[in-house]
């Protein structure tokens, strides 16, 4: 079994709403997300996906939430912008991507909202 790691940032606002504490108010991160595959299988050149395709597509995801409000995003319209819910929805979205095939699967993100805060989503 291989497993490959990619990262990308982005920066966002948020608030919890709810919440009792400095993040019940409007706050910023520079967020950087890491996308984590596993697979069986290498193809001919011995790459079990290439770094460049899936950072790409991991950008593509970040891309709606980039210098963005996420509170004010359909995607948080019925539940709190958390780093938890960020995971899940990026990890939702990517999987989504033609990129995997065969063995070859997303199998976690890693959102870090924070130097020393961060959560990993994985089905």
């Amino acid at each position: 079994m291989y497993e490959i790691t990619v990262s990308a940032a982005f920066e966002a606002a948020h608030f919890i709403d709810g919440y009792n504490g400095k993040c019940a108010r409007l706050h910023g991160h520079n967020w950087r997300v890491e996308a984590i595959v596993r697979g069986e299988n290498l193809d001919k050149l011995g790459m079990l996906i290439d770094f460049k395709i899936l950072k790409s597509e991991l950008n593509k995801v970040l891309e709606d939430f980039d210098h963005r409000f996420l509170n004010e995003q359909e995607t948080f319209s019925k539940e709190n912008p958390t780093a938890e819910n960020l995971a899940r929805k990026i990890f939702e979205r990517l999987a989504l991507s033609e990129i995997f095939s065969g063995s070859t699967k997303l199998y976690a993100v890693k959102v870090h909202e924070s130097p020393n805060s961060c959560v990993m989503y994985y089905e």
